[in-house]
């Protein structure tokens, strides 16, 4: 790193944009799917639970029905699993707190502020429905990445939040398409697909509306201009590496961490939509791969340390 910017405060910062939208990702999730569940009576709570909990890599319990209100629990509500939103934002924000000098007081104030706000928001919430909690995550999430964009020098400290932050997407949205794969324990719409990935109004305003199952699919992975598709995420994760480390030529093959993600940039902008349905699943599997080799080498290479903070692994 050309700033000499030490590792502890590199893998803070990593850890706290890869935290910050999982919060975001995972309320967006859940909203979808208890939306579903709370205006369907006749849908199955166990099941719709079970396959919430499936998209997130959770595994359920096999001996009791499993019902809404234990399942907000576990995902939403829980401070102590950093697999739930709210352990999610205060990991993010107890490391915020050591990097400090780095980030913005903005940003510092943002973090705290919304931590602080969890069990008024969770009060809330129980008396009004868990749309109110989901989507102060949501803006509050939003707010962040805002003010990091607008407040905090694009450097390198910048880019390791925003590389936390966009390896943690690539893997949410490659988990929410493998549940519309066949065989899952609940199947969620195309429409509801995209509104857990914000894409909604910018796939109808680009596409107009269509049951064609593999353009939405398609949207998610290839579009160039939609930041949460798969390929643009990509296209940033590996700006921030080349900065990071440009190499002699800037090509990036000597990177373990930039290497499967060029790999797979690079499939998914030369890949023939019409032959996406065949190859999605095998395609979805070598994301969530490329994401965790791309992770664990990123933190092979820049995060070696004596001391490792304590608050760093996933739930």
């Amino acid at each position: 790193m050309s700033s000499g910017l030490l590792s502890r405060i590199a893998e803070t910062l990593f850890w706290t944009g890869r935290y910050i939208e999982r919060a975001d990702d995972t309320a967006r999730m859940v909203d979808v799917y208890v939306h579903r569940m709370l205006q369907e009576p006749q849908a199955d709570e166990d099941a719709g639970c079970r396959g919430l909990l499936g998209v997130l890599g959770i595994p359920a319990a096999d001996d009791s029905r499993l019902d809404i209100g234990a399942t907000l629990y576990q995902l939403a509500y829980d401070q102590k699993s950093q697999s739930a939103i709210a352990g999610a934002v205060m990991a993010a924000r107890d490391g915020a707190r050591s990097v400090r000098e780095v980030i913005s007081g903005e940003m510092w104030e943002c973090l705290n502020v919304t931590g602080h706000g969890l069990p008024g928001q969770r009060r809330t919430a129980e008396r009004l429905g868990p749309h109110v909690y989901l989507r102060f995550i949501r803006e509050r999430a939003a707010l962040f990445f805002g003010l990091a964009e607008s407040t905090m020098s694009h450097d390198d400290a910048w880019r390791f939040l925003i590389l936390g932050r966009s390896l943690e997407r690539v893997d949410m949205t490659a988990r929410l398409l493998l549940a519309r794969m066949p065989a899952t324990p609940y199947e969620i719409g195309w429409p509801m697909l995209l509104r857990a990935c914000g894409a909604y109004e910018s796939f109808i305003r680009t596409r107009s509306w269509t049951e064609e199952s593999h353009q939405v699919a398609e949207f998610l992975l290839m579009d160039r201009l939609f930041p949460r598709s798969v390929l643009y995420t990509l296209g940033t994760a590996e700006e921030a590496l080349a900065a990071l480390d440009p190499g002699p030529a800037g090509s990036g093959r000597g990177d373990p961490a930039r290497r499967p993600i060029g790999q797979l940039r690079t499939r998914l902008e030369y890949t023939d939509p019409q032959l996406l349905p065949e190859q999605l699943p095998e395609l979805l599997s070598s994301l969530q791969r490329a994401c965790r080799d791309a992770s664990e080498a990123i933190t092979e290479r820049y995060f070696k340390y004596e001391q490792p903070v304590t608050w760093e692994q996933e739930g």
